[in-house]
């Protein structure tokens, strides 16, 4: 039994030190990229907005970013945990199918990006392809009374390219500069 419990001291103390070092690495690593590790945030007209939760925008004269599954609660990140096959989900996204064609009429015929329609896993996501908000770039701009080109090259001006990623524009961002915009 003694030697039972040495061992399990020993491998104890071996996964306490891999783990501390792999953690001391993920904290060195999270210093050097630009937000130091913390939350990227923004003050616009006396508010305060973290760039990397997801915002609630239901003006037509704002991008909308995806859906949320927890209502854009940051305490209570999570997915609605329903599959393709669920009736409940797949009446949800036709809902939201329906109510996106309904606010771009003019978009009746072009292929919803899917994530205007579909929670994220975590319901915070920021962002949005750019097809996501050049499909609501003519709402946007009869909206606003501008003109779309100005509008389409504000979200070219906001996307975000990636070297292992797809390409994202942050709903949040994009919003503030759309209302920078003369």
């Amino acid at each position: 039994m003694k030697n039972h419990i040495l061992s399990a001291l020993r491998l104890s103390l071996v996964m306490l030190i891999i783990v501390g070092l792999y953690l001391g690495i993920v904290y060195a690593g999270s210093k050097i990229l630009p937000t130091q590790g913390n939350a990227e945030i923004i003050h616009d007209q006396g508010q305060k907005f973290y760039v990397n939760i997801g915002q609630n925008f239901s003006s037509p004269k704002y991008f909308h970013g995806r859906p949320s599954a927890v209502d854009y609660n940051a305490a209570g990140s999570a997915g609605s945990n329903k599959g393709p096959s669920n009736e409940e989900y797949l009446q949800t996204v036709q809902k939201r199918i329906d109510t996106l064609k309904m606010q771009n009429p003019e978009m009746q015929n072009v292929k919803i990006p899917v994530e205007l329609v579909t929670a994220s896993g975590s319901g915070l996501d920021p962002d949005i392809s750019p097809e996501g908000a050049f499909y609501q770039a003519g709402r946007i701009a009869k909206a606003r009374n501008i003109s779309p080109d100005k509008v389409e090259n504000l979200i070219k001006n906001q996307t975000e390219t990636s070297l292992f990623g797809p390409s994202k524009v942050n709903v949040l961002k994009l919003n503030i500069a759309l209302n920078k915009l003369k």
